[in-house]
């Protein structure tokens, strides 16, 4: 009902900027066909300035104009900066090596965002709005979680193939329904309307941030992090009275508190329980924690109640909203499992928690199934990531949202699991012997390799991976990313989480 409503109100404002268009006498973006207080005026003025597409004339835009195929995929290797050099072969039957587009075309095939399911590429064809979804989310390398996405519902009545691509693109935030219910797939879209899209998704990419998080449980450089989360405490609720138990060394506690002030970042007291922790009262748990808080000289807490049963979800919304009021102007972080693909439920009211708390950290389930004996278990699969973002980001701010991000790593022997330590890690990494892939599909790097006598098969983040949730968490404007461990955490996801 939200995602209709939103729908039907973006149409009724989209109506009525077309119709003050037609009253503006003056030229926008050195146009003169384009009115400056048109609707797409700003985007298109921005597309010309960035690059991307010009006019179709030194003085003449094109409004209304419909973009061919081929002069889409122009504008999307300009978008994406892929590099266009006029192929050797051929790559569709009708698109000649020394065709204008000839370049753009192969640059796109060879970043996913075109296929060879068909022979002819069509270059002189209208793009239809359907098309256009599909290369983009393509062009963001979507196309496999695209594949998943056609069983989730479908917000339009008119859109039977491709699915999963357009369901993507509209939960992305990229295009929108041409009524409340209707997307018009086959409809051919115009100059102005790419010029939209493009820089939806442009602003998306190059917003600021998200801002970075970590748990630390040892002193390290924490410059640039807008928080450090101390692991150092744990609420247990002994003879009815609830308590705060110490997990941590002081003196290391200590050090690590004053590396965090050091780099201007928010002590939180990473705050776990089990689900005993919710058997007292709210007032009374909330109090216990908020005294530590104090006492430790924090900025505030992260609390963790993992693998939370539907029967204390209103325990655990109480809790929270009991600990809102103790903190007083102290940070509240509430960290929940988020909702999963594959059907796992758990109990937390995740509005309720985000409406109460300053930031709701999801952690994403990890996969372990096996196919033909290897064992497939990636790190914060990206589709699930993908599944949680759109499922909570319609009812829940997204800037109040914070993703859990994997800093260690799964080992596997055959088909249990392996204690790989982090040394035999990192000398996995350096050996020249040891097999390095990536999963387009989970969007996740892994190793296979040999540590003593054993065959052992590594899923773990690296810059690529780590690249790739920045790039979704932006997307759907997620406030925040959350490292789970700074003191593992290698150079290489750090610079593709930057």
């Amino acid at each position: 009902m939200k995602k209709q409503l939103k729908r039907l109100l973006s149409c009724l404002a989209l109506c009525a900027l077309l119709a003050g268009s037609l009253a503006a006498p003056a030229a926008a973006a050195g146009f003169a066909d384009v009115p400056a207080n048109h609707w797409a005026a700003e985007s298109i003025q921005r597309c010309a300035k960035l690059g991307f597409f010009q006019g179709q004339s030194a003085s003449r835009f094109g409004l209304g104009q419909k973009m061919t195929r081929s002069a889409f995929t122009v504008v999307l290797c300009r978008f994406f900066g892929w590099e266009t050099i006029a192929p050797t072969k051929a790559v569709y039957q009708d698109v000649p090596t020394d065709a204008w587009y000839a370049g753009a075309v192969k640059a796109a095939y060879n970043h996913g965002a075109l296929t060879d399911q068909r022979e002819c590429f069509r270059p002189n064809d209208p793009i239809t709005r359907e098309e256009l979804a599909v290369m983009l989310v393509r062009a963001m390398g979507y196309g496999p979680i695209a594949g998943l996405a056609q069983d989730l519902p479908m917000p339009f009545r008119d859109v039977t193939t491709n699915t999963g691509y357009i369901t993507m693109a509209y939960d992305l935030g990229l295009v929108s329904g041409t009524a409340a219910d209707t997307f018009s797939p086959e409809r051919a879209a115009t100059r102005e309307q790419v010029a939209v899209i493009l820089m939806r998704l442009y602003d998306k990419l190059h917003k600021t941030g998200p801002g970075r998080i970590a748990v630390a449980s040892a002193p390290g450089d924490f410059t640039g992090l807008e928080a450090v989360a101390v692991p150092a405490g744990r609420l247990l609720i002994a003879g009815g009275k609830p308590m705060v138990n110490t997990t941590m060394d002081e003196t290391v506690t200590d050090s690590v508190l004053e590396a965090a002030r050091q780099a201007g970042a928010k002590k939180l007291l990473y705050l776990t329980g089990g689900p005993t922790a919710l058997n007292g009262t709210a007032a009374g748990t909330a109090a216990a924690a908020a005294e530590k808080v104090s006492a430790g000289g924090y900025d505030g807490v992260l609390l963790e109640v993992p693998k939370l049963s539907t029967r204390k979800s209103g325990a655990m919304t109480d809790l929270v909203k009991a600990l809102d009021a103790a903190l007083g102007d102290k940070l509240l972080y509430v960290m929940a499992e988020a909702p999963t693909r594959v059907g796992a439920t758990y109990g937390y009211e995740y509005e309720a928690l985000a409406a109460a708390a300053d930031r709701l950290v999801l952690r994403i389930a990890p996969y372990e199934t096996f196919s033909d004996g290897f064992p497939t278990a990636p790190v914060d699969p990206l589709e699930e990531i993908y599944y949680a973002l759109g499922s909570l980001c319609d009812s829940i701010d997204s800037e109040k949202l914070a993703l859990m991000v994997t800093t260690g790593f799964s080992a596997w022997s055959g088909q249990r699991p392996y204690a790989l330590t982090p040394e035999e890690y990192q000398n996995l990494l350096a050996d020249p012997k040891t097999g390095t892939h990536y999963s387009d599909r989970y969007a996740c790097a892994y190793l296979t390799g040999t540590v003593g006598s054993k065959e052992v098969v590594v899923w773990y983040l690296d810059r690529q991976a780590a690249a790739a949730r920045l790039q979704m968490v932006r997307a759907f404007g997620v406030g925040q990313l959350c490292l789970d461990n700074w003191a593992s955490t290698s150079q290489d996801l750090l610079s593709g989480l930057c």
